[in-house]
């Protein structure tokens, strides 16, 4: 079957996705491009494969098909994809060891790029306080390059969920260059998490005031700070490498 009409129905309600409360609602979302829908369906996620009219890509699951001028309409993209899918948001996983904590992080790219890096260093839980950007924005969605699909992400309220860390015995590591520890200097940590603060204000003090222990990342004393998720990943690697 093909649709040619922006009008469809069925097109009107895939194009509802692109707005948060329609995700959470139907508890699905939209992805583009060729690498994100199959990583999507290595993990059985894939409700409905959109393919462009002709485009072959050979996927057994449900496909619609349709025209450019819908494919450009669904798309987020300057230059669409011709392979998109409608899928299935993700599924909570049971709580690893390694769990990184992100208070409020809002720049979608940073966001991808962390749960990305946060993949890459073998951080098996990350965890989203409920003002953090939309994990399924568009922008956060393409920054992740499929990794959202392997690992476990959630959304909590960050000190209910660390004091719940603390009385199972979790070691709970803030960032702070006053009191803190180089990171190429600290501890092997069995079961810990680690908390990334917000872009602009950083840890809140409640989430600072929780911590067992603090580490900074020494620089150069003319760089007055770093992106976010630079920051999160220079941590992730130098405490996954101990």
């Amino acid at each position: 079957m093909l649709i040619t009409s922006l009008n469809n129905e069925h097109i009107k309600e895939i194009l509802k996705l692109k707005e948060k409360k329609y995700r959470d609602l139907s508890n699905t979302f939209l992805i583009e491009g060729r690498h994100l829908v199959l990583e999507a369906h290595r993990e059985k996620k894939i409700v409905e494969l959109i393919l462009e009219q002709d485009e072959l890509f050979p996927l057994d699951v449900n496909t619609l098909y349709v025209s450019s001028n819908v494919m450009n309409k669904l798309s987020n993209l300057k230059t669409p994809s011709n392979v998109m899918a409608v899928v299935e948001k993700l599924d909570e996983k049971p709580i690893g060891e390694k769990i990184l904590i992100l208070d409020n992080i809002q720049d979608p790219g940073n966001l991808g790029t962390i749960i990305r890096s946060a993949v890459a260093f073998n951080f098996d839980t990350i965890v989203l306080s409920p003002k953090t950007v939309d994990l399924y924005n568009p922008k956060v969605v393409r920054s992740t390059q499929g990794m959202m699909f392997h690992t476990n992400i959630i959304i909590r309220e960050p000190v209910s969920f660390i004091n719940e860390l603390k009385n199972e015995g979790y070691k709970i590591v803030g960032t702070k260059v006053t009191n803190g520890i180089d990171v190429r200097e600290s501890k092997t940590y069995s079961h810990f998490a680690l908390i990334i603060g917000n872009e602009g204000k950083g840890m809140s003090e409640e989430l600072s005031e929780l911590c067992d222990e603090y580490l900074y990342i020494k620089m150069n004393d003319q760089c007055e700070s770093l992106n976010a998720a630079v920051a999160a990943s220079i941590l992730m690697y130098e405490i996954s490498n101990k």
